[in-house]
């Protein structure tokens, strides 16, 4: 083990070839993602793809980490400000950037391990997810939001892990049709998404430590949840009520329904 990794040691002989030897997405980089990649990056994965097709402003500052003011002021790519920082912390890490959206891709996403999403809506959510279903790739999505009125608010937030065989967030009741409905009802309405940096940090490192049990042996004795709230009032998170509801280990929506691999 290199000096770089001697401090993650703990995390098996093998852990940092085989965290050099995974490939990563990230898809969305402004919240959550621009944790998510950079902690990637300090961790040593070998190959990141990273993926948004929006441009940096003044309002992204408030979350998004390691974002300029000079790069917010002259509205530089997001996928280009994180591609620097991840290059700075591990030059050695295969950058490969789309400032296009997630879908002009496919190419890449592939052949990935692991796809992060960091998305806002649930109809990309339920998009994506179904693509990694399809490639046999485990998806890891986190998201928060803030609502209530006059004064009274309230942050929430989850992080789940879909993996193939394993049942999906329309399994976990966290996709539904009613839900998706009402967010093409009132798309265009609702105006900004409220985000602040330190629940999606919360989020993102919560979505990292299930990358690295799911990754590496240090903590095999103890499988991760695969779905965690937020309570950012409280700040706390703990495994979801719902998980006590599932079928063991079977999902019911998506595996064996929609084929596998590229449409002949």
């Amino acid at each position: 083990m290199t000096n770089r990794h001697s401090r993650q040691s703990f995390l098996g002989k093998t852990s940092e070839a085989t965290i050099q030897n995974t490939a990563v997405a990230v898809i969305g980089l402004c919240g959550g993602g621009s944790h998510v990649s950079q902690q990637l990056a300090h961790i040593g994965v070998g190959k990141l793809v990273l993926i948004d097709c929006d441009f940096a402003e003044d309002s992204n500052r408030n979350r998004m980490v390691g974002l300029t003011y000079a790069e917010a002021q002259t509205k530089a790519r997001k996928v280009d400000v994180i591609a620097t920082r991840v290059s700075s912390v591990s030059p050695e890490t295969e950058i490969v950037k789309h400032d296009g959206p997630w879908n002009h891709a496919l190419d890449d996403l592939k052949n990935v391990d692991f796809i992060f999403g960091c998305v806002d809506t649930m109809g990309a959510r339920d998009d994506i997810e179904r693509f990694a279903r399809r490639y046999g790739i485990a998806y890891i999505d986190i998201g928060m939001d803030v609502h209530g009125e006059e004064g009274r608010y309230f942050i929430s937030g989850q992080v789940i892990a879909s993996l193939p065989g394993q049942p999906c967030m329309r399994c976990m009741g966290f996709i539904t049709d009613a839900a998706l409905a009402a967010e093409n009802a009132r798309y265009g309405a609702a105006g900004g998404h409220p985000q602040v940096v330190w629940p999606n940090g919360v989020l993102a490192s919560t979505a990292i430590g299930i990358f690295m049990a799911l990754r590496t042996p240090w903590n095999d004795q103890i499988p991760p949840p695969i779905f965690i709230e937020y309570d950012g009032n409280r700040c706390t998170t703990a495994p979801s009520p719902k998980l006590k509801y599932l079928a063991a280990g079977v999902c019911r929506h998506m595996d064996g329904t929609d084929g596998a691999g590229d449409v002949a």
